[in-house]
């Protein structure tokens, strides 16, 4: 992996690792699961650094045989199960993504990456190892492959304990009405918004934007465009800072997609390109192109100001962007956002156009910004997502379509009850249990090595289908009412 993925003072070395260990004796490790959870735990230093300077260290495997509450998976997947004795698997330390926690004494913090005790091979189902696989793959040609992601997010003033107590019913929120982009609305509750930006640049995650959006208690915050694995571990750990400052604040943040369903639900929108070894973006024109009016052979207005790698990058999305829904919105509330969204901005539908905001994928590039700024936005993923997983996706799809020089189609951003009944527009599925069968469809396009591989597709399906499983076994208030 190349090195700009690195934090700031990260160890080049074991020497540079002790230097910067000297005065600690405790270090915090974490590693992630299939729904985008930190599982981790304290080490002394002695056992993190006799960890470092081999393989890693034992894990147990346990992370990857069950789901979110702990409970273990409906059927036994390729992991971790019974048969093997929920094994451990080896967490390998990554020495680039030190960090300090501000709110907790400044304690060192590494992120790990999980591999098989017997090969040592990546496993399949490990979110980091699947961004390194589509990172992989742009090097080989050349490219690095950047990212930004922007989460809405809704805020309570409870905690677990209150949570619980009300059985996540009628909960308070942060502050009440619909207050999108308001300076004075902020404050209210003026040290937690100020702690969110202030405590994330302590901790390594620069921010471009912070501030209310539309609903109460809302916020949304733009994290900096930066690397793509960079951006996910940045996104990922915003989350855990987040809820972690929360809780000093009397504060409870959630990234529920969509918690309430007469309010707008919760975005967690994702920008991409690439870039050269010279750091020029790929996805830019040139500037003669700029000049005169955008590429001459951009088959579309909407994208004659993208380049040709961009429109194929494009093109790669659309064609099997139904075929990886579950990476992208994977939970059984994420698809509540996407029925009827476009009353909310949600899109539902396989769809592109310019500067829209009312397509799945908005094309920002000149004359609205400047052409190093060129990029595509996905907007079909909420704040719920497991962010490694859908940037995965999205970067894995868009390779395979500069690979076989797809066609995007024609732009199309508003659309009819019409167009969906005469199947002019391709409807995105709107629930879990739909997406999940077209992802596991025996000619899925996410079964292809190039993609996802058999291996993910059906350890993380199998997980999907188990949140599929207990949801329909569920009788929920709406049933009750």
């Amino acid at each position: 992996m190349p090195s700009d993925y690195a934090t700031h003072n990260a160890p080049r070395s074991i020497g540079e690792l002790k230097e910067l260990l000297k005065h600690d004796i405790k270090i915090k490790v974490a590693g992630v699961d299939v729904d985008g959870i930190l599982r981790g735990k304290f080490m002394s230093k002695d056992k993190f650094l006799s960890a470092a300077s081999s393989d890693g260290f034992g894990f147990c495997s346990v992370v990857f045989g069950w789901d979110m509450h702990d409970q273990v998976y409906s059927r036994e997947l390729l992991i971790s199960n019974k048969s093997n004795g929920y094994r451990d698997v080896i967490a390998s330390i990554d020495l680039m993504t030190y960090r300090r926690i501000p709110w907790e004494g400044n304690v060192p913090f590494f992120l790990v990456s999980f591999l098989d005790p017997e090969t040592k091979e990546p496993l399949c189902a490990c979110p980091r190892n699947t961004l390194r696989k589509a990172v992989k793959k742009a090097e080989a040609k050349g490219w690095d492959c950047f990212a930004g992601v922007e989460y809405e997010y809704f805020q309570f003033n409870e905690t677990p304990n209150t949570l619980a107590e009300k059985k996540f019913m009628n909960l308070q929120p942060l502050t009440s009405g619909m207050h999108g982009y308001s300076l004075l609305r902020t404050q209210l509750n003026n040290d937690y918004f100020q702690d969110l930006f202030d405590e994330s640049h302590k901790f390594g995650i620069p921010i471009e934007g912070h501030h209310t959006e539309t609903g109460p208690g809302v916020y949304e915050t733009a994290l900096a465009y930066t690397n793509a694995l960079r951006m996910a571990d940045n996104a990922n750990l915003f989350k855990y800072l987040a809820k972690s400052v929360g809780m000093k604040r009397g504060v409870v943040p959630s990234f529920m997609a969509k918690p309430w369903g007469n309010l707008p639900g919760c975005s967690g929108h994702i920008h991409v390109s690439l870039r050269n070894s010279s750091g020029n973006n790929i996805f830019a024109v040139s500037e003669e192109e700029l000049e005169n009016g955008g590429r001459k052979n951009a088959k579309y207005n909407d994208l004659r100001y993208v380049s040709q790698e961009c429109e194929w990058f494009l093109g790669g999305i659309l064609d099997g962007v139904t075929d990886v829904m579950p990476s992208l919105v994977p939970t059984i509330n994420g698809y509540k956002r996407l029925v009827g969204g476009e009353q909310y901005w949600a899109p539902n539908a396989v769809t592109y156009g310019y500067d829209s905001r009312a397509a799945s994928i908005r094309v920002i590039s000149p004359p609205s910004v400047a052409p190093t700024a060129t990029r595509l936005e996905v907007r079909i993923t909420g704040a719920d997502m497991n962010v490694y997983f859908a940037l995965s996706a999205i970067l894995l799809l868009g390779l395979r379509g500069i690979e076989k020089q797809l066609d995007p189609g024609p732009p199309l951003s508003h659309f009819t009850s019409e167009d969906r009944k005469n199947g002019h527009i391709k409807m995105l599925r709107t629930s879990l249990e739909g997406a999940t069968e077209e992802m596991m469809k025996p000619n899925s396009i996410a079964r292809e090595e190039a993609v996802f591989g058999n291996d993910f597709v059906e350890h993380f399906g199998g997980t999907r289908q188990h949140e599929v499983k207990l949801w329909n076994e569920a009788v929920t208030n709406w049933e009750s009412e």
